[in-house]
């Protein structure tokens, strides 16, 4: 197919310049009406905020504009189908599992997930079984499964009917040799495989980790907006095989995803994929060539450090960069520095600070260093001790109560310490990354308390819970 095609993009602005008059929602009528202190920045888009007229399409039932551009996408990523999502990649989550899951299957899932998967799998009414992931301690953070893990989870719950996997983490990591692994075998014991590939959208360039498609995955879900040029909540579920039915997957997006899909957003997932097309026809030497002499410079800065896993099967993508404080500040007070600055970063942590960098050979970095520079240069540089937050639980465990089964409990609010040994009445999420430290009919363990205890101390955000009053629910039982 002819990737320099944007077919949705296209009739949108052929609409847009025959300056129809609008007896159709949305009620700014293309612009015309509209709040005057917006209107500078909204104007444009609001031209092509359309709905579904004649010619524009229909993302339920689409038969021109969106199916076409869908179809170039799914041409570009190699897969068999790719359907464009409004609602972010929780969506896509959801509807995967969905669409892929039953009440009461043995699902395995990977501990450090994103909410949306653990709230995806309430919604099937499945019963997770969860695979712990390796800790890196040269990044401190939660890093990938292994095979060892997942054949021991198979070789304890049987059948299982699906594994949902993130590569990469939020920090940019993939184990490819294990990840193969675990594909192929999942698919030997008829398992389906699911990834939430989110941040990995680009993963089909070269000089990139290779996506999970290329890995033989069943289903995965992309985030465009993370790392390619697409507004927020624009995302791609993509099928990669026949185990799942399109139409299981199509009836869940529709329950789930807005009548009302935004035309903007669509239209933003064409040219992002145009974009992510004209790259990958071009090569990637000069974009790598940025990202590498930017970190450089980063790196001689005595007061931070580039931090990358000194794990040789780990791949780390080249736009996320962790840095770590080398001076007396943590994570999150590092993040302040920087804010102080007008340098705003995609998260923290209670001992790294996360960059996402532009897929781009033209941005200019060098504004960023100097922010960086700026930003640290009162400290003295002092190697830290980091935090570990690794939670040294078993490699696969359970809830100890299913979804289904908590239904019947009251909750009570209990001190940090006076829910040990209980049962937990809700998800406690440092956000972001998203990554619950604590899910709901989870066993409150002492380990749990001293993770969530240092997130508190060192300055985290928190869904879930109240973190001021150190207190939690759990099941009144």
């Amino acid at each position: 197919m002819n990737q320099q095609q944007t077919p949705l993009f296209d009739v949108l602005d052929q609409h847009a310049k025959l300056r129809t008059q609008s007896m159709h929602v949305p009620g700014h009528k293309f612009g015309q009406v509209f709040s005057s202190k917006g209107y500078s920045y909204f104007h444009k888009v609001l031209e092509i905020d359309a709905t579904e007229l004649t010619g524009l399409d229909d993302l339920h039932q689409p038969e021109g504009a969106i199916l076409e551009a869908e179809r170039l996408a799914a041409d570009l990523y190699g897969v068999n189908r790719s359907y464009f999502l409004v609602n972010g990649s929780t969506v896509g989550n959801l509807a995967m599992i969905l669409a892929s899951c039953s009440g009461n299957d043995t699902i395995l899932v990977q501990r450090n997930s994103h909410k949306s998967i653990l709230n995806g799998l309430k919604m099937a009414g499945a019963r997770p079984v969860f695979l712990h992931p390796t800790y890196d301690n040269e990044v401190q953070a939660a890093s990938y499964v292994t095979f060892k893990t997942v054949k021991e989870a198979f070789d304890t719950y049987n059948p299982v009917q699906a594994i949902i996997l993130t590569s990469p983490n939020y920090y940019g990591m993939v184990n490819h040799h294990e990840l193969t692994q675990i594909i192929s075998y999942a698919h030997k014991k008829g398992a389906v495989v699911l990834i939430d590939e989110a941040h990995g959208a680009h993963f089909m360039l070269e000089g990139f980790p290779s996506s999970a498609i290329s890995l033989g995955a069943d289903l995965v879900v992309h985030s465009a907006h993370k790392t390619l040029p697409a507004m927020t909540m624009g995302s791609f579920l993509h099928i990669n095989s026949s185990r799942v039915k399109n139409e299981e997957v199509e009836s869940y997006l529709q329950i789930l995803q807005t009548s009302s899909p935004s035309y903007p957003i669509m239209a933003s997932l064409d040219l992002a994929r145009h974009y992510l097309a004209a790259v990958n026809e071009k090569g990637t030497n000069e974009i790598i060539d940025t990202i590498s002499t930017f970190t450089k410079r980063l790196e001689a800065i005595p007061q931070i450090k580039v931090v990358i896993s000194k794990n040789q099967e780990v791949q780390t993508d080249l736009l996320k960069l962790t840095i770590q404080s080398q001076c007396e500040l943590n994570g999150y007070e590092l993040q302040n520095a920087f804010e102080k600055e007008g340098l705003f970063s995609e998260m923290a942590d209670p001992n790294n600070v996360l960059f996402v960098l532009p897929l781009s050979e033209g941005h200019d970095l060098d504004e960023i260093f100097k922010k960086v520079s700026r930003a640290v240069k009162e400290y003295a540089p002092n190697k830290r001790t980091f935090i570990d937050l690794d939670n040294e639980g078993k490699a696969v465990s359970t809830l100890a109560l299913c979804y289904n089964e908590i239904k019947g409990y009251n909750k009570k609010v209990v001190s940090f310490e006076g829910a040990i040994g209980n049962i937990s009445g809700e998800m406690i999420i440092p956000y972001p990354p998203g990554i619950p430290v604590l899910m709901e009919g989870e066993s409150v363990t002492k380990r749990h308390i001293e993770i969530l205890t240092s997130y508190v101390e060192t300055g985290a955000h928190f869904q879930g819970g109240d973190m001021n009053g150190k207190n939690i629910k759990i099941l009144d039982m």
